[in-house]
């Protein structure tokens, strides 16, 4: 591809603006969260309207270009970069508009979980999302989306009400349990393998402003009782408490001893979203099984939980990551997971396991296409992050290796499939199981019969 091709029919056609090499925010637009990813696509439209997505597609199919999608530009593996082929780039679709006595948001296809956060916060709602605050909505929600709210209200996808979808062949459709309900199941889990969301529309649960953070932190010498002890301890939080274990560094914030900092170790993390009485009173037996080096209890706004990890994920750092599911957590596992915290080189790299149930459980394994059990306990994400490519082939070893040691506890050969690096077809057959597989694949041909959306953790049609 030239830089003589300027691509001027699109531009003419389009509202929103089309970048190539050599325009002033073509770096800009191609450039995402991950810093591994350095690709050039031929051109990249940003679109403005569902209209401005029928038209790059038809540019796309006219020129035998490939296609990929930009959400929020967080992804691990670069799905929404294709290497000279056409950006749809929905970040100027990044409103939100919230209806507080309907309790429903309707979320543009770019907006970022920042501001999602921020706009139902506003009347005191908020809908379950992850916890880093400048991933995208729309990946996120694609793949099944869990963080601190999962035990309390579900995934993204359990909170979906409808869904705009641009369709390969330009057509515009909104799916729901009434509307293209087979699309609208397989929306919920299979990824961006179907059209281009443009919109989502979610239902909201109260909570907040305030929330009750306890982070109680163990240093590395101690990472297996840790693990082994805030295991036992979550086995019987009561509602209204989120849990979470990190295997990371201390970070070197205001609210950590400074000499403490950079230590590596093991935080057992419980969200309050109950009364401070509440949270304390679950918080109390833990911190005396663990002897922690040191804590964080206080109250905090809900946004600002969101945000908690963003500066350890910050903007251009190199990630990789694979992730595994869990029914249970046997100590041989814990003595796994603490020897490989002690290998990593990185003070960025991170290890993190997530408690399910609660309202997770309790959607049927038919209801949505999530690539998991609903009986499932545990989901574990091995990140590894460095700044400069040196150290990230390091760490990105270190993920390897750790999931392979892990492998022996881990529920079948199946993952979470936001937390992929690589997605070949074993790999999504594995994550999805062949009955939920070959459904989205019957899917896929209905609605994007020519595979235009590839450039994805693919599901091939059928």
């Amino acid at each position: 591809m030239t830089r003589a091709d300027t691509f001027d029919e699109l531009r003419a056609a389009m509202d929103g603006s089309v970048l190539v090499p050599g325009d002033p925010d073509y770096d800009g637009a191609r450039l995402i969260w991950n810093g591994a990813i350095d690709r050039y696509p031929a051109v990249v439209a940003r679109c403005t309207s569902p209209a401005d997505v029928a038209e790059a597609l038809a540019c796309a199919r006219d020129r035998g270009l490939e296609v990929a999608v930009r959400g929020g530009g967080h992804g691990y593996w670069g799905a929404a970069v294709p290497e000279q082929g056409l950006m749809i780039d929905l970040s100027p679709l990044d409103g939100v508009v919230v209806d507080p006595v309907a309790r429903r948001a309707r979320v543009g296809g770019g907006a970022k979980l920042a501001q999602l956060d921020a706009a139902c916060q506003e009347h005191g709602l908020a809908v379950p999302a992850g916890t880093v605050s400048h991933t995208g909505v729309g990946g996120l929600t694609l793949g099944g989306g869990f963080g601190w709210l999962t035990p309390l209200h579900g995934l993204s996808i359990d909170n979906l009400e409808s869904a705009e979808v641009v369709l390969a062949d330009g057509t515009c459709v909104r799916a729901s349990a009434d509307e293209h309900p087979d699309l609208f199941w397989a929306l919920r889990g299979g990824g961006g393998n179907f059209g281009v969301v443009t919109e989502f529309e979610f239902r909201l649960h109260p909570v907040g402003p305030i929330v009750h953070l306890g982070m109680l932190f163990v240093e590395q010498d101690r990472a297996a009782h840790a693990i082994r002890t805030a295991r036992d301890a979550f086995g019987s939080v009561p509602t209204g408490i989120s849990p979470g274990i990190a295997g990371i560094c201390a970070p070197p914030a205001p609210f950590v001893p400074e000499r403490h900092h950079g230590a590596p170790g093991v935080a057992a993390i419980m969200v309050g979203f109950g009364t401070a009485e509440e949270h304390a009173a679950a918080l109390a037996p833990l911190r005396e099984a663990l002897d922690p080096l040191f804590e964080v209890v206080m109250p905090l706004p809900y946004v600002a939980l969101q945000q908690m990890l963003d500066e350890g994920t910050f903007w251009g750092i190199r990630a990789y990551t694979k992730g595994l599911y869990l029914d249970e957590l046997p100590d041989a596992a814990v003595d796994v997971l603490a020897d490989r915290l002690s290998t990593r080189t990185s003070p960025l790299s991170e290890l993190l396991i997530f408690p399910f149930g609660g309202a997770y459980a309790e959607v049927a394994d038919a209801d949505t296409a999530f690539g998991g059990s609903r009986s499932m306990r545990y989901v574990v994400a091995i990140e590894g992050m460095a700044p400069d490519p040196e150290a990230y082939l390091r760490e990105r070893q270190w993920v390897r290796d750790t999931w392979d040691a892990l492998r022996p506890a881990a529920v079948g050969p199946g993952t979470y499939v936001n937390l992929m690096s690589e997605a070949d077809e074993g790999a999504l057959r594995a994550a999805y199981g062949s009955e939920k597989y070959e459904r989205l694949s019957r899917i896929k041909a209905r609605y994007d019969p020519g595979n235009v959306f590839s450039v994805n953790a693919n599901i091939k049609p059928a």
